[in-house]
């Protein structure tokens, strides 16, 4: 019986090769004597700058507003109290707080059913890939409803909270925050939506819903991100409330509310 063939030094096994198409986890790695082979170090190396590209390089929101223009939106724009990127990552809060709102029209009474606001956050990547797409979505997906769009907001160095000010402003019954994730050592273009009912400054966390790991062709696609994210808004409609109370019960595309 001939020996098995040696396979080449810090090459993984065969078998490995399935699993991977399972998960953007690294896995079977193999080695070189007590250390990862150069092939993946370098891969690991490469990873790693894209991740911090994506958190500390700015949006291209000048591309994102024209796209957001042909769509037939109105654009506004505003920026949170942190003045540049290395205050952004070390004072959160200030990502949370708006600037300036002037730029914002005030509701005089009942204002559009739904607000869209597109924050950079951790990843300017995640926007300049999916945030035009994604948007373009959920407005067929509104307009099929008959809700009213308010204009689209870009606010930058911002986080989550901001587009409670935001909300509030504008008048809007519910709003959806798109925003960069944090990104990993696997991705760093994914996208999260946040809704919020009857947004207004002070909201909590857990007043909520979130729709994460959207960036097709690995992650969540924009028409399966947008189905959810509308019947998230008919749920928060009916139940008066959008967090822990609301429940997504869509696994397989159903219905979604309390």
């Amino acid at each position: 019986m001939s020996p098995a063939p040696m396979r080449p030094e810090g090459e993984a096994p065969d078998f490995w090769t399935p699993l991977r198409t399972a998960t953007r986890s690294r896995i079977g790695l193999g080695r070189a004597g007590d250390a990862l082979p150069t092939a993946q170090v370098l891969a690991l190396r490469s990873a790693h700058a894209v991740a911090r590209d994506a958190v500390h390089l700015p949006w291209g929101a000048d591309a994102i507003e024209r796209g957001l223009r042909d769509l037939g939106l109105e654009v506004l724009r505003v920026a949170s109290q942190a003045p540049d990127r290395a205050t952004y990552l070390r004072r959160p809060d200030l990502g949370r707080r708006p600037a300036d709102l002037s730029a914002v029209p005030e509701a005089g009474g009942a204002g559009p059913d739904v607000g869209i606001v597109l924050a950079d956050g951790l990843s300017a990547k995640a926007h300049d890939d999916h945030a035009v797409p994604m948007v373009a979505a959920l407005l067929d997906r509104f307009r099929r409803a008959e809700l009213r769009v308010a204009p689209v907001v870009l606010a930058e160095q911002a986080r989550v909270g901001i587009g409670d000010h935001i909300g509030e402003r504008l008048g809007v019954r519910t709003l959806i925050v798109l925003v960069g994730e944090r990104p990993g050592l696997s991705v760093a273009d994914s996208l999260g939506a946040y809704l919020t009912h009857e947004p207004r400054a002070g909201r909590r966390d857990s007043e909520r819903n979130c729709v994460s790991n959207i960036h097709p062709p690995d992650g969540l696609g924009y028409d399966r991100a947008a189905d959810v994210l509308l019947g998230l808004v008919r749920g928060a409609r009916e139940l008066g409330a959008s967090g822990v109370a609301l429940k997504d019960r869509s696994p397989a595309g159903g219905e979604i509310g309390p």
